[in-house]
């Protein structure tokens, strides 16, 4: 959006509707698994890739929709541990929060000053995505709401 860039090009997943054969595990103890690493405070994108590398009992699940046709962030909905903020949201704000520490020690770092600006607006046009849904409707942004939303 904030960029000189036109996009990127990136790879498709392939288009296998079925689990492979060698990834067995059972879905009772997926949705499990995804539910234990959310306590621990894993984002859902971080499970995912834990399935992928560490797996459930030792069976590694390359894909969590295939294996239980519920995406990692319906499985968490489902046993309310679903983040109080969205990731994308969260990643933001602390991107935020390292660009304005940065401004604080180094004023005249006009191109900082300039990515935090628009990793700011990025912000609050997410919050007015997500109020009402996700956020409460007085959910507003500021620094120090930053600071304490991704110090947790």
């Amino acid at each position: 959006m904030h960029t000189r860039r036109r996009g990127s090009s990136g790879s498709d997943k392939p288009t296998a509707d079925d689990p492979p054969e060698w990834s067995d595990v059972d879905a009772d103890a997926i949705e499990e698994r995804v539910v234990e690493l959310a306590e621990q405070g894993y984002d859902p994108s971080q499970i995912g890739m834990k399935l992928r590398d560490e797996g459930v009992q030792g069976t590694p699940i390359p894909d969590v929709k295939a294996a239980t046709d519920k995406k990692v962030g319906e499985i968490l909905e489902e046993h309310d541990a679903t983040p109080e903020v969205p990731e994308d949201l969260r990643n933001l704000m602390a991107r935020a929060v390292r660009l304005r520490d940065h401004m604080d020690e180094n004023g005249t770092d006009y191109q900082n000053k300039r990515a935090l600006q628009n990793t700011e607006s990025k912000i609050r046009r997410l919050i007015n995505y997500y109020r009402g849904d996700e956020l409460d409707e007085e959910f507003a942004y500021s620094y120090d709401v930053a600071v304490e939303l991704t110090e947790e």
